[in-house]
């Protein structure tokens, strides 16, 4: 498997360096209508995205793109029903991993290898592509979106008013936490309504517990793993512990991440610190504007030092190197298909797009040379955390099968609701994955 991850990248990079070379593309002159699902809901990126469709369309105008905003809580449970329904879009964003393979073996994601390899004119990040690529090695999706790494933002005010000090241990973390708590601040926001947002502090703990061999091992099953091993009870058991200490917000089950009720308990004060994705340095700057450039830092999840001497890797992060894919659904329709990428490769994939990308949302497409246009410091954080990384942890709602993905998210309710033990959620997501292997 690691051989033939391997090739496919160098075959990507080749195809990648070929791309200036690429064949003028020419799309059909009759009349089409394309519909087109995203998770762009709130500004910057929603009329970002739009102006990409815009101009497509002004200069194709006997193409017209009809997009659907969904917002991300729903999308994916939306998207599987369009797909039951036979209504699936003709153009849908998706998060790659174990869903992605599940769609194309479904038949709703159309291989894009031979429009690439001829037309082909972005040079894309290889990772990103190998990303994009189906468990045969087809390409199937274009990068898009931006890099997605998980940081720790904090409130630059509230630490310097404690004294505290960036924390590069989990050790230094829950001592920063403790004088918050004695100061009268809730150490982390956390909207875990949304799920996948408590996911995110509990992949860090179970990456700095078992590096990226726990997950690996759990996941492949031909190896001795399982995801009730040490790392994932550990990791939950600290989180529940956290609970218990009041490091995070009252009802925090109840908190939706998607109308940015997490990052408003910064701005109130209320809470210090938020991991969570690229994407929230551009919504705070869009929200607060001069307030975030003031008062707003980020740092990489700290280490796990028991675990660092016992030579686990602490550099491993968690996120993705596609912030998401567009994948095409046109059922044979090859005019729509060249269409499609068109659209994907030389719209969403310019910088009329992406530099805005960079500087209004914070996220940096997954083209090679866009992190010479990162200004914002904070930003540069969640470039430098892919830079600096071993590997990278693609998100567990993305990387397990769809089925598993959501009982994962829901046993994320039970272990910051602390209404089942770290064994029992972990026993859970277990026999989840269990029963998925029996049904293959």
């Amino acid at each position: 498997m690691k051989k033939l991850f391997a090739l496919l990248i160098v075959a990507l990079m080749i195809m990648s360096a070929f791309a200036a070379f690429a064949e003028e593309i020419q799309l059909t002159d009759q009349e089409m209508t394309i519909e087109l699902w995203d998770i762009a809901t709130e500004d910057p990126k929603k009329t970002i995205e739009e102006s990409a469709v815009k101009a497509f369309m002004a200069d194709y105008p006997n193409i017209h793109v009809n997009i659907t905003h969904i917002a991300n809580d729903t999308y994916k449970q939306q998207l599987v029903i369009a797909m039951a329904n036979d209504s699936c879009p003709n153009a849908y964003i998706h998060w790659t991993g174990g869903p992605m393979n599940e769609y194309y073996q479904s038949g709703f994601c159309d291989p894009i290898d031979d429009l690439f390899e001829k037309y082909n004119k972005t040079d894309y990040l290889a990772s990103a592509l190998a990303m994009c690529s189906a468990n045969d090695g087809k390409l199937i999706a274009l990068p898009y979106g931006g890099l997605s790494a998980a940081v720790v933002y904090y409130n630059k005010s509230i630490f310097e008013a404690n004294g505290i000090e960036i924390p590069t241990t989990i050790a230094e973390l829950e001592a920063a936490c403790d004088k918050l708590l004695a100061a009268g601040n809730t150490p982390f926001s956390c909207a875990n309504g949304s799920k996948w947002t408590g996911s995110l502090y509990y992949m860090y703990l179970v990456a700095r517990y078992g590096g990226a061999e726990a997950v690996a091992k759990a996941y492949d099953p031909n190896l001795e793993g399982a995801f009730t091993d040490e790392p994932f009870v550990k990791a939950a058991a600290k989180i529940q512990e956290w609970v218990q200490k009041g490091y995070f917000p009252a009802g925090v089950n109840s908190i939706e991440a998607d109308h940015g009720a997490d990052r408003q308990l910064i701005y109130t004060e209320e809470c210090a610190m938020l991991v969570q994705l690229s994407s929230t340095a551009g919504s705070m700057k869009n929200d607060m504007g001069d307030w975030y450039t003031e008062n707003i830092g980020a740092f990489k999840f700290p280490i796990d030092e028991e675990s660092a001497a016992a030579g686990i890797d602490q550099t491993i992060a968690v996120g993705s190197a596609v912030g998401n894919a567009f994948s095409f659904n046109t059922k044979g329709d090859e005019e729509m298909r060249k269409a499609l990428f068109v659209l994907l490769d030389k719209y969403y994939a310019a910088d009329a797009y992406t530099l805005p990308l960079v500087q209004q949302v914070g996220k940096v497409a997954s083209i090679n040379g866009m992190q010479q246009y990162i200004e914002d410091p904070v930003v540069m954080v969640s470039w430098d955390t892919f830079a600096d990384a071993s590997n990278v942890q693609l998100f567990y709602d993305q990387y397990l099968p769809a089925s598993v993905a959501e009982v994962h998210k829901n046993t994320m309710s039970d272990l910051f609701g602390l209404t089942a033990t770290p064994e029992e959620i972990c026993q859970k997501l277990q026999d989840a994955y269990q029963t998925y292997l029996a049904e293959k």
